[in-house]
């Protein structure tokens, strides 16, 4: 979409920064190939380092899939030793599933070369570009605490 059409139908909006986040993403998450982790597993380590140690069962419902899916990626970030399981306290045959030293050491240094990516393309753009996308971002957050 040219610049100068910028769209004020909320279903136009959607569409364009549905396809813009993607489009974004996708460039940005070509950093996480450096870390070694398969794309699954790097998402849920991901809920777990900035989400909190959790059962498999709410790590399954927040990444949408079925828990013997999530079963097997956990199988996969413990081979790593990125995650280790921790009994429950409370209930003896509970256990919670926690990032380790390393698992999230490897979050945040993908977290750095993701930023440091989008940092120098930011570079490229007029200080008046980068207010609206401060101010688009922090609408975006807003978004996505609703939808």
């Amino acid at each position: 979409m040219p610049r100068s059409a910028i769209p004020t139908d909320p279903a136009a909006v959607a569409h364009a920064l549905h396809a813009a986040a993607i489009h974004l993403l996708r460039r940005v998450r070509q950093e996480d190939e450096r870390s070694g982790v398969p794309p699954g597993q790097a998402s849920a380590l991901s809920v777990l380092v900035f989400g909190g140690p959790m059962r498999l069962t709410d790590l399954a419902r927040i990444e949408q899939v079925k828990p013997p899916t999530m079963t097997r990626i956990v199988a996969g970030l413990e081979a790593q030793a990125l995650v280790r399981r921790r009994a429950v306290a409370e209930d003896a045959r509970a256990v919670r599933l926690e990032a380790t030293p390393r698992g999230t050491r490897v979050m945040h240094e993908g977290r750095r070369r993701r930023v440091e990516r989008l940092t120098r393309s930011l570079q490229t753009l007029s200080a008046r570009d980068l207010q609206i996308l401060a101010r688009a971002s922090k609408l975006m957050e807003g978004l996505a605490k609703t939808t």
